[in-house]
This record gives C-alpha cells, sequence and structure tokens, in this order.
C-alpha cells in the first residue's frame, strides 16, 4: 500500500511455524468443533469428513459450478491456486478459503434446512452469556461517574483488549489502566486517535448530559453541540462519519459498540459505521447477526449497561449507527487490493478504526515485515486516516520503536507476537 517494499507474503509451509500449526491442527479441531455442535445429517457429515482429509493432504478445489460466489473467488484469484496444497498458497488466502470451503460443507449457501445457519453460533452465544461478561458489564456502572475523558479511555482500551477477560472494563480502579493494559501496549498512538475525532460544537454531550443524548445531530443539537441542523453538532456542519472495522463477535464487539457510543454522545462523531462480515467467518469474526445479539445482551444486562444498550439500539434505528456488510470483508486479500466503492466510503470517514489481528494483516500485508517498518509508510495507500487497534496472535508487526523490539525479544524471544499478552494502537493521520 506504499512505496515500501514489502517481504513475501506469508506462507504456511514451514513446518514448526505458527501459520503451519493453524492449518495443520487449528483447522481439522475447528472441524471437529462444528461436528460435534450440530445434529448435522450423513450428508454433511460426509462434507466435513472430505474436508478434514483434505485439509491434511490434499489440494485446493474449485467451488461447485453454482456457487453464488463462485465468479468473486476466481477474481481473488482462485483459478491460481487450484491443485496447490493448502500449505503452498498465501496465508491470508489459505485460511479464508478454508471458512468458505466449510461453509460450504454444512450447506450454508445452498437452499435446505442447514441455508444461513451460522456453524459458530454456539460458541459465539457460548461467549456472550459467559458470567464473564455480565461481571465485565456490571463495571460499567462504577465507571459511569468518572470523569468523561477517563471513561473514553477505559472504553479505548476496553476495545483494545476485546475479550482479554482480567482486563477488558477493569478500569473502574483509576490505576488499573497503568497496572495492566498500558504496560502490555508495544506501541501507543492514542492521543492522536483522539486528536482526529475532537469533540465538536460547543455544548458537547461532556457538558450537557452526555450519554443521555447518544442521537446527536438529529434534529435538536442535543448530545454534540446546542446547534439546529444535522450533523454533529454545530449548524450545517455534515455529521463526521467513524468506520470500525470489527473483528470478534461476543465479548468483544460489546466494547467497541460501548465505544462507539461514547463517541456519538460526547460529539466526537456524528455517525458511526461498523464493517462486520458478510457471511461467518474465522470462527468468531462479527457479522450483522452478532452485532444484533450483542445489543440485546446489552438492553437485558443490569445497571448502566441497559442504558447503553438502549442507546445504542435507538441509533441503529435512526441510522446514527450502520452495520455495513461488504462482500470484500471476507476477501482473501489486503486492503491495498479493496474496491473502489469500500475506497470511496474509508476515503470519506473522518477516521477507520481497524480493530483485531486479521484486519492488521490485510492492513500492513501479510508478510514478515521487520518489526521497525513504519506503519504510516506501509499504510499510505489507505484512503483516509486509520487506526489500528489490535491484541497481537500473529507474527504481524510494523511500527515499533528499535528499543521495544529488542526489550521484548529479550524477555520473551518471539513469542510476544502470537500470544495474546500484548496489543497496540497505531494511528496514521
Amino acid at each position: 500500500m506504499s512505496d515500501t517494499s514489502a517481504p513475501p507474503v506469508i506462507l504456511g509451509d514451514e513446518p514448526g511455524s505458527f501459520p503451519h500449526s493453524v492449518l495443520a491442527e487449528r483447522h481439522p479441531a475447528i472441524i471437529e468443533q462444528v461436528r460435534e455442535a450440530f445434529p448435522y445429517g450423513p450428508d454433511i457429515q460426509r462434507r466435513l469428513d472430505a474436508l478434514l482429509d483434505n485439509c491434511a493432504k490434499g489440494v485446493i478445489e474449485p467451488l461447485p459450478a453454482d456457487a453464488p460466489d463462485r465468479d468473486r473467488w476466481r477474481t481473488w484469484g482462485l483459478d491460481a491456486y487450484i491443485g496447490r496444497s493448502w500449505f503452498e498458497v498465501p496465508w491470508l488466502w489459505s485460511e479464508s478459503y478454508f471458512y468458505r470451503q466449510l461453509l460450504d460443507a454444512v450447506g450454508y449457501f445452498v437452499s435446505g434446512a442447514w441455508q444461513g445457519i451460522d456453524p459458530f453460533r454456539p460458541f459465539k452465544l457460548a461467549e456472550l452469556d459467559a458470567p464473564e461478561t455480565d461481571e465485565e458489564l456490571a463495571v460499567l456502572d462504577a465507571l459511569e461517574g468518572r470523569p468523561v475523558d477517563e471513561r473514553a479511555r477505559a472504553l479505548l482500551h476496553g476495545s483494545l483488549w476485546g475479550n482479554r477477560a482480567d482486563l477488558g472494563f477493569r478500569l473502574s480502579d483509576v490505576e488499573a489502566e497503568k497496572r495492566a493494559a498500558v504496560t502490555g501496549l508495544v506501541a501507543d498512538d492514542s492521543e492522536t486517535l483522539w486528536s482526529l475525532l475532537p469533540p465538536s460544537g460547543t455544548g458537547t454531550g461532556a457538558e450537557t448530559g452526555g450519554e443521555s443524548a447518544l442521537r446527536v445531530g438529529t434534529g435538536t443539537g442535543t448530545g454534540a453541540g446546542t446547534g439546529t441542523g444535522t450533523g454533529s453538532g454545530t449548524t450545517g456542519t455534515p455529521a463526521r462519519t467513524l468506520c470500525l472495522v470489527a473483528d470478534n463477535a461476543g465479548r468483544e464487539l460489546i466494547p467497541d459498540l460501548l465505544l462507539a457510543g461514547h463517541l456519538l454522545a460526547h460529539g466526537r462523531c456524528g455517525r458511526v459505521v461498523f464493517h462486520v462480515k458478510p457471511y461467518p467467518y474465522y470462527v468468531s469474526d462479527a457479522t450483522t447477526a452478532d452485532v444484533v445479539d450483542a445489543l440485546r445482551k446489552l438492553k437485558v444486562a443490569r445497571g448502566v449497561a441497559a442504558e447503553h444498550g438502549r442507546r445504542l439500539w435507538a441509533a441503529m434505528t435512526d441510522g446514527t449507527l450502520t452495520v455495513r456488510a461488504h462482500p470484500f470483508s471476507a476477501a482473501p486479500l489486503p486492503y491495498a487490493a479493496m474496491p473502489d466503492d469500500l475506497r470511496a466510503e474509508f476515503a470519506a470517514a473522518a477516521l477507520t478504526i481497524v480493530k483485531g489481528d486479521l484486519n492488521y494483516r490485510r492492513l500492513v500485508g501479510d508478510s514478515r515485515w521487520d518489526p521497525t517498518t513504519s506503519f504510516a509508510e506501509v499504510t499510505a495507500g489507505f484512503p483516509g486516516p486509520v487506526a489500528a487497534l489490535r491484541t497481537l496472535k500473529s507474527e504481524v508487526i510494523t511500527g515499533l520503536a528499535p528499543d521495544t523490539e529488542a526489550a521484548l525479544v529479550a524477555a520473551e524471544g518471539q513469542r510476544w507476537r502470537t500470544g495474546g499478552t500484548h496489543a497496540l494502537i497505531q494511528v496514521r493521520e
């Protein structure tokens, strides 16, 4: 996405490597988990057996001739990879195609009883309904009385760390941010992020009732300002749009929604567009149905969480909060290859926040970069300002200071890249 030359894309052909383990071990395990989660009949069982065998020792096979997205996958490189080993094509492509083939095996795309049934839904709902989720939401009650800036930082870190139950929203203790989440950050451009989303208007929600008026700029100017025009609080000013490219459902999606609600309520944007996957993907990646499930969870929660849920639900109904499921969101390609319509959407946004590990790989390119390679340079081609919020779970990393990388390697070898114990906030204006 820039003039910076990328190293070769990551393959899964190196035994003992993290990508190889995903293809050789994680994917077969996922097939078995899906099999156990549903009472699939003999036909689907046979197709799952065939996919399991194919993943271990087979090659990339074409989609059925009547597959609704066959032509799209051909433009995404399918023809070039048919007949090649899963381990010998780009890892990002191989992973993505596995999930597409798994959906085909369980009848997701074809007419029949299992059409449209998310094979990962039981896992998503179990996480959403876990006691830990209620415990994390309860912390919102204590957070409510904190200063606005402190709440904003807490919600940002809740979104960053996602389903890390030991961190999550446990930021009601003012010192917890320093003791836990911040010490795990390998890069922190949060101040730049806030500068790209300044409160607008002269009477922002921070001073005039805040989250009691989430639907900013919808006629009265409440919440984000005191004007009477549409937009983000100043009369006649167009609403600033924030695009948030979501990662996982469940306990990660809830803090993403809460962060979006806070930004709307305090006039830091006038509209939020959640970019989700068009179909089930990578087990836990969020779809539109998952957004609705998360909002329902919030609405029936106790205390302040329910108030957040009601306001977010209202924001969905009036269009202040919208969901976008572009086909490219499930493409096996980097964002450098995005189509023109999606490029135009991101270009028009005040900021695009890209969440999670997979989306980071798509943002910078799925290569083993030198960790000190400039994040700004490798994302220079992204249309508009972009921020990455990511817990590190794969080998791809850019934008580290040399002394930070040296300290991480000295303390942990290369485990810091994939263990989920470190995170980053990186911004390119």
